[in-house]
């Protein structure tokens, strides 16, 4: 029996189950991305704040050509948990097939701050940056600063005391 036959046993069984989500994802992950949005949909009818199964909907219909749909979906996900990953990371995806690009860079950024030891997700937004002509001048602007203290403490060492 597979994964899938068994989903749906569960889910006949009590069609109240959240099982909806996991036999959504076993279809995406199949590849058919019919079935995942259906049993997406018909699942949150009755179960609306299940992030999981909004985000597998949201990647079944931007993996079926729908990316206005799936952005609606990633954000409502991002409503109802502004700290979301896979939202911030499916948002970001979505900006950067339509090419815009600042969006994509803002989305990554937001994902970076919750996985800051993420190499891909910065190598991503270092890849956009440089796309957009952003320099990132938060070392330099540091450095000024420090420059600037260090010569208020020079100069108070050269001063003679009264």
């Amino acid at each position: 029996m597979s994964r899938i036959d068994d989903l749906r046993r569960r889910l006949q069984q009590d069609p109240a189950s959240i099982a909806f989500a996991q036999l959504a994802e076993e279809h995406r992950r199949a590849g058919d991305l019919a079935d995942a949005i259906r049993v997406c949909r018909e699942g949150l009818s009755r179960h609306p704040t299940y992030a999981s199964a909004r985000i597998t909907l949201a990647r079944a219909l931007a993996a079926s050509g729908e990316p206005d749909a799936a952005q609606a979906e990633f954000e409502i996900v991002r409503r109802q948990a502004p700290d979301n990953l896979a939202a911030l990371r499916g948002l970001a995806d979505l900006f950067q097939g339509r090419g815009a690009l600042k969006e994509a860079l803002a989305a990554c950024r937001a994902a970076l701050k919750l996985a800051r030891h993420d190499p891909d997700l910065q190598a991503t937004v270092t890849s956009l940056e440089q796309t957009l002509g952003i320099t990132d001048d938060r070392p330099r602007r540091t450095l000024a600063v420090l420059e600037g203290w260090l010569e208020v403490v020079r100069s108070r060492r050269q001063r003679p005391e009264a």
